[in-house]
């Protein structure tokens, strides 16, 4: 016998409910974004698609924003993407994920990948236990370098350069399942909605779900300097974006070339009325601005960090690769000036003085900037081969940062909070869980040890002695 099957798209202007919906059908199948919605009972299916994907398509012309006909240009619809309609589908995604029978991986259209949901769960509890790396990607940008190209192995060489790699940034990276051969991705909050207490440890009664501490890298080989640019302080961010913690950021400096160097700070005599004019007038009249008047410039050594608490003038300046170990809030940065350049597109990057003038700390100035935003590492312990020292970040930071050095191998504690970390020197360690995971990582890659991890060891494979830097919630 020959089922019927009857299809209703779940956007759809015809009503889910009532008389008439799969009455003459075998099988009824509802479709879309708010299918999940209509409280019918049967296989619940959710097809997930990385947000960089997204974005590629967003590009191609080959989607367009939640309930939107058809698709706007790619920056009001990347605006809508970031702060609506990627919002409400995450809370959505939470809500029904204890509930999801099958879930699909959809960005390679010719090869889809599935698992059962009930494997998806099971799967993210280990996640929350073990040793995890994100899947990073990488961004062209105006300013964009060409480190990533020397020194990252399978990047697509056919872009003018890479600015960003995003190592772990939780609203933008995925978790990657294997299984003979097969890949399938999910959103790295399904691991935060489902264990976040189990990732985050102590730190989860103040963060919840949200997962506070990100790295990425900054490329500026061969390429320019970032805009100068601050971001808003707590307040101000929960006041005009409502979120509760803002971006408070530091730079790493992992390598550089050339007499690379910072913008951190103002100069003593820093005048605020005379700079907010120059900047003001540079915008309306396209003039460039000597903002070494205005801001300190200082050199840049491997190694270094610099700490950028929220309201501080800063930028990295060409030559650098800067680890950027920073507070994960939405993209909410102030560029004040942009060296008058345009973006990728053509057109010209967005700017925010006053936003930035509302924010901006202009006691951070002088020797202060010295004394107070520049790390000076402390050695706090030691063992027969191995060092820890102290990289102590800006009372405003949230989250604190360790450097291990170590010729062989180090075990340690987690003492319930979430460790982030990444190889700065060396070229590849083994991590290795009380449970007995195993997992190597190499040079510049970084990884997650989740607090209910328990311990650790950090098995040095390499000739000489390796770094790791280790970031975690104060």
């Amino acid at each position: 016998m020959k089922e019927k099957v009857s299809a209703q798209s779940a956007e759809n202007k015809s009503p889910l409910s009532g008389r008439g919906l799969g009455e003459a059908s075998d099988i009824t199948i509802i479709y879309g974004i708010g299918a999940g919605l209509t409280n019918f009972e049967g296989t619940l299916i959710y097809i997930d698609l990385p947000k960089n994907e997204i974005q590629f398509r967003a590009r191609a012309g080959a989607v367009c924003n939640l309930g939107a006909s058809k698709p706007d240009e790619i920056k009001p619809m990347y605006k809508r993407f970031y702060f609506v309609d990627w919002i409400v589908l995450n809370k959505h995604k939470q809500s029904i994920l204890p509930k999801i029978d099958i879930i699909i991986d959809e960005q390679r259209p010719n090869e889809i990948t599935w698992m059962k949901g009930s494997d998806l769960r099971k799967g993210l509890k280990e996640i929350s236990q073990n040793v995890f790396r994100v899947r990073p990607w990488f961004e062209p940008g105006a300013w964009g370098g060409t480190w990533s190209f020397a020194h990252i192995d399978g990047l697509n060489k056919n872009v003018q350069n890479y600015a960003w790699s995003f190592e772990l940034i939780v609203p933008e990276n995925g978790l990657v399942f294997e299984s003979s051969g097969y890949l399938l991705e999910v959103s790295f909050d399904c691991v935060m909605f489902q264990e976040g207490e189990a990732v985050l440890g102590d730190a989860f009664a103040t963060y919840g779900t949200e997962f506070p501490i990100r790295f990425d890298f900054l490329d500026t080989f061969d390429g320019g300097n970032l805009s100068i640019q601050c971001h808003p302080t707590k307040n101000y961010t929960k006041q005009y974006f409502n979120e509760d913690f803002t971006q408070e950021e530091t730079y790493y400096i992992l390598d550089t070339k050339d007499d690379a160097d910072v913008y951190l700070g103002f100069q003593e005599d820093i005048q605020p009325g005379k700079f907010e004019r120059a900047l003001i007038k540079s915008y309306q009249d396209s003039e460039e601005i000597d903002i070494s008047k205005y801001v300190q410039k200082h050199t840049a050594n491997k190694h270094d960090l610099f700490l950028i608490p929220p309201g501080t003038i800063h930028g990295s300046g060409k030559n650098n690769l800067v680890l950027e170990i920073s507070s994960t809030p939405y993209i909410f940065t102030f560029k004040m000036y942009d060296w008058l350049r345009l973006d990728l597109d053509g057109k010209p990057r967005p700017i925010n003085i006053q936003r930035g003038m509302d924010n901006l700390c202009f006691g951070r100035k002088g020797d202060y900037v010295k004394e107070k935003l520049i790390a000076k590492p402390v050695e706090i312990e030691s063992g027969k081969d191995w060092k820890l020292y102290h990289l102590p970040t800006h009372k405003n930071h949230l989250y604190d940062i360790h450097r291990i050095h170590l010729s062989s191998e180090i075990e340690i504690l987690t003492e319930n909070k979430c460790h982030v970390l990444s190889l700065v020197e060396g070229t590849s360690i083994i991590i290795e869980t009380k449970n007995g995971t195993k997992q190597r990582f190499n040079y510049a890659e970084t990884f997650v040890i989740p607090a209910a991890a328990g311990s650790y060891k950090i098995i040095n494979e390499t000739g000489r002695e390796a770094w790791v830097v280790k970031a975690f919630v104060k």
